[in-house]
């Protein structure tokens, strides 16, 4: 906890001030939690000091909060290219992101609990710059970085506005922002910082970055999911669904627990950021979250067991191939038996190496 507020100091993120009647006054508290790499060991023991952002009031406290965030499928291309280019990846943990981003708006928050200087309810904090909790701290976290990569010669991406790259000559650096993880490479060594550390775990994504490619699995994921529903003694599965099942709302099926069942299906679907083997199938589960049956959660619990038999399965760019980039389509008849809609296929590779993919329910 001092730690956290020694870097407060640092950052000038606020100064005490006499409590004012007139204006709002933000709560605070602390949220403690462990930082664990891909092998569930811990990598250290984080305190952070958090605002109460539902004590905000629009208008008031703050205006605009839309932040830019990195889109996955820019992800999988920043790691397809870089593959494709044959350099390394580097990651970049910026201690205490949030509290760099200046703040547009006059703010006041409480002493942080169990730190408060006497006499306690006479000073509060007038922020100077932005705080974990805030509903303008991600904008405001963005716009201060992007202006200082701009500053430095960096250049923005006109569609991806969260790719900045920098050239010097034949080389070239890329970053890639989501929020405060920030990822980077360069196809010239000069640029590479020791202070950094080589990309193997992002966004809940396993990146092993070899030789003659990259891989990108959710291997630790998928065993949590197993652990957390209950699926660790039960049998695997060659198939995630019965070829010639036909699912429908099941009107005289028995009711199940809708919580867990909407739990299930949000695990499920982040899951398919690296497993396009099962995008149709979770897509056809989720289609049931308003009123799920028993038949609908075995039908689910069955992609579980599927997983459970290939956990490490994920997806591989190599460096060799081409890079041009092209799409593929396809559709059913009115497959869906409860509004009899067609389901819609899609895919996009750069060369060999898949980069996005989606399958929609449509209007015929």
């Amino acid at each position: 906890m001092q730690e956290e507020l020694n870097q407060f100091e640092r950052n000038n993120v606020w100064e005490l001030v006499q409590r004012l009647t007139h204006h709002n006054v933000i709560g605070t508290k602390w949220v403690l939690r462990n930082k664990m790499n891909e092998d569930a060991s811990v990598v250290r023991n984080k305190a952070r000091l958090v605002a109460k952002g539902y004590c905000h009031e629009e208008g008031i406290d703050f205006d605009e909060t839309f932040a830019l965030v990195a889109r996955l499928e820019a992800m999988r291309m920043f790691l397809a290219y870089v593959a494709h280019k044959n350099f390394v990846v580097y990651q970049m943990d910026v201690n205490s992101a949030f509290l760099n981003g200046l703040l547009e708006e006059e703010l006041y928050v409480e002493q942080p609990p169990e730190f408060e200087k006497k006499p306690i309810g006479n000073k509060v904090y007038k922020l100077k710059k932005a705080l974990y909790g805030l509903k303008q701290a991600p904008r405001a976290w963005y716009d201060t970085l992007s202006q200082f990569l701009l500053d430095n010669g960096f250049t923005k991406g006109k569609v991806d506005r969260t790719l900045f790259r920098i050239h010097d000559g034949e080389s070239i650096l890329l970053v890639q922002i989501y929020v405060d993880d920030i990822i980077f490479g360069s196809t010239n060594s000069k640029f590479e910082m020791s202070m950094m550390g080589e990309l193997t775990f992002f966004l809940g994504l396993q990146v092993k970055q070899m030789q003659d490619g990259t891989f990108i699995s959710q291997t630790k994921y998928t065993r949590d999911l197993m652990k957390k529903f209950g699926m660790e003694d039960k049998s695997s599965v060659k198939i995630h669904m019965n070829t010639s099942a036909k699912m429908d709302m099941d009107a005289d099926g028995k009711a199940i627990d809708l919580t867990k069942y909407r739990a299930l299906i949000g695990s499920l679907l982040y899951l398919t950021v690296s497993r396009p083997d099962i995008t149709y199938v979770v897509g056809v589960c989720a289609r049931f979250q308003s009123a799920p049956k028993e038949s609908h959660m075995t039908a689910t619990k069955r992609i579980l067991r599927y997983l459970k038999g290939n956990q490490e399965v994920g997806l591989w760019y190599p460096k060799e191939g081409g890079f041009k980039l092209i799409g593929y389509s396809d559709s059913d008849y009115a497959g869906c038996r409860v509004d009899r809609k067609s389901t819609s296929g899609t895919c996009q590779m750069l060369g060999n190496r898949l980069i996005s993919w989606s399958a929609r329910n449509k209007i015929l």
